[in-house]
Parts: structure tokens; C-alpha cells; sequence
């Protein structure tokens, strides 16, 4: 994942770290670059995040196991206006957002568990701008067969006021796109799809009829715990 390294921005900062202007002109750079990519570029993680909820991922008439689950915290901040890197390009803030692990445990063949923060990510002035604030946006989840690279890549991801709720959050995948994507009966023209991102649909009764009865499905639920 993105770098941790904290950056010295103020000329305070700049003589306590003793760093040059032309190596802080650099990591400024690369923040830029790391936020045009998706990236939390200076931001960094909060060392004793308290808003813990735990998430708890099951699969229901799975068509086989699943060795490669993978979660992920998404956040962003809801103030970049004020905080934010300025586009030199453009006058406007870029938008910041970061994707942090998220540690799923087998607990079963079909359940699998981990903790979210709602505030793992740091308030802090990053830009010399004003403080960026961060807000837990939601939490997604990745499965794929045995992790290898053509296997189809089956994804979830819920809304963060959902989780927070309590709400049950249920998708459903085609069984037959387990473990690689390949043709659909009836469709000898579709070939084989090698590393196919599977989102599910909400409503079982989206798939065709001939599908409805050969779907399974990824359950996703979340509780507020103590830290």
C-alpha cells in the first residue's frame, strides 16, 4: 500500500528536520503524484484509532472456496477545498482519498471476519492549507478463487452510513463465473475472460430466469465493538 513517510511542510518543520528545499520540492512532487493517483499522498494513518466496528463477510451456495479474500477501508476528505494540494493546472484541490488493508479471518468456509476503524486516518494540516478531514467512506472486499491472475475477481463494497446502521448488505454473482469467466450457455460467441471484475447485482431478479436458480451470494454486516 501507499507509503507512511510524514513530511516536513513548514519552514519550522524544514530546519527541525534539516531537510534541503529542493528535497522537500520532491516530496511534495510525489504527494502530487500519489493523489493524482488515487492516492493519500502526505496523509498519514492515526496511531490509536477508538471507532471500531467489526465486519463479518458470508458467502452463501458458494460454487467452490474461496483462498483469496482481501478487504479494504476506503476514506476520504470531505474538506480538500480547504486543505487540499492545488492543482498548479487547473486553481482546484485535488480530491484525496486512501485505501487501507483490511485484515479478513477465515473464520468458516463461508465467513470471514475483521475490525474497521471510522477513524483511522489522521486530521491533520498536510498542505499548510487548514486541517484535512477525513471520513470513513465505506468497506469492499476482493475474492478470487486461488489468487490467481485469471481468475475472475468477485467484489463487493457497502456505503459507510449502511455499515454504520447496521445494515445487511447482500449481493449475487453467477456460479458460473467460478472460478475463471468463460462463455455462458446459450452464448458460444463470449469468450473466456481472464481476470473478469463480477460486481453482482442487488436483486437476484435482474439475471436472466435461466441464471436465477444458479447464483450464490456475498453477505456483508457490520457491529460497532470496543477497540
Amino acid at each position: 500500500m501507499k507509503r507512511l513517510t510524514l513530511f516536513c511542510l513548514t519552514a519550522v518543520l524544514m530546519t527541525a528536520c534539516n531537510r534541503s528545499e529542493p528535497a522537500m520540492s520532491h516530496d511534495l512532487s510525489n504527494a502530487e503524484a500519489d493523489v493524482a493517483a488515487g492516492g493519500r499522498g502526505l496523509a498519514t494513518l492515526n496511531p490509536a484509532p477508538i471507532k471500531a466496528f467489526q465486519i463479518t463477510l458470508r458467502l452463501h451456495g458458494a460454487p467452490g472456496a474461496f483462498q483469496h479474500v482481501r478487504g479494504t477501508a476506503q476514506y476520504d476528505v470531505i474538506n480538500e477545498d480547504q486543505c487540499g494540494n492545488i492543482e498548479p493546472a487547473t486553481g482546484t484541490a485535488s480530491r484525496i482519498t486512501s485505501q487501507e488493508p483490511l485484515e479478513l479471518t477465515r473464520i468458516s468456509d463461508e465467513e470471514y471476519q475483521g475490525t474497521v476503524y471510522l477513524d483511522r486516518m489522521k486530521d491533520q494540516d498536510y498542505y499548510g492549507r487548514g486541517i484535512c478531514r477525513w471520513e470513513f467512506t465505506g468497506a469492499g472486499a476482493l475474492l478470487k478463487a486461488t489468487g490467481a491472475q485469471e481468475e475472475t475477481r468477485f467484489l463487493t463494497f457497502v456505503d459507510a452510513p449502511d455499515l454504520v446502521a447496521g445494515k445487511t448488505y447482500t449481493r449475487y454473482y453467477p456460479k458460473h463465473d467460478y472460478p475463471r469467466a468463460g462463455p455462458v450457455e446459450g452464448r458460444p460467441d463470449l469468450p473466456w475472460r481472464d481476470d473478469y471484475p463480477s460486481r453482482g447485482r442487488e436483486d437476484r431478479n435482474e439475471f436472466v430466469p435461466a441464471l436465477q436458480d444458479k447464483l450464490f451470494s456475498i453477505t456483508v454486516s457490520a457491529v460497532a465493538i470496543k477497540a
